[in-house]
């Protein structure tokens, strides 16, 4: 029969630190230098939201001020589709996350003016 390995240890090391329950999502964050946006968790986990308003609000917060943010041009971007899209956007409008106000112009074309607010409750 072998010899016992006295210098080896009992089982593997865990990476993972002792705080952490077992199972469940565990976080490798690396930190961003640039191009990211920051998303609240008031926003992320919010419970009376769908997950396409969600995103939706998330990828607006992320675009540059006068980048195009009409039902047409996202659904462009998106496989979702102008019906969801219109749905996701009134309800961002509902939480206080979005709104949209038009103008029309004195050509007669109606210009749609959105603004994004990135913690509504503040």
């Amino acid at each position: 029969m072998a010899d016992q390995q006295l210098n080896a240890p009992p089982r593997a090391q865990s990476q993972v630190p002792a705080d952490v329950p077992p199972g469940g999502i565990r976080h490798i964050n690396r930190r961003h230098a640039d191009r990211y946006t920051v998303v609240g968790n008031h926003l992320v986990q919010h419970r009376q939201l769908s997950l396409t308003a969600i995103g939706l609000a998330a990828h607006i917060q992320s675009l540059p001020p006068g980048a195009s943010a009409t039902i047409k041009t996202l659904a462009t971007r998106f496989p979702e589709g102008e019906v969801r899209i219109a749905a996701a956007l009134r309800e961002l409008e509902a939480h206080g996350y979005l709104t949209r106000t038009r103008e029309r112009l004195p050509s007669g074309r109606v210009l749609t003016h959105t603004t994004s607010y990135n913690n509504p409750s503040a």
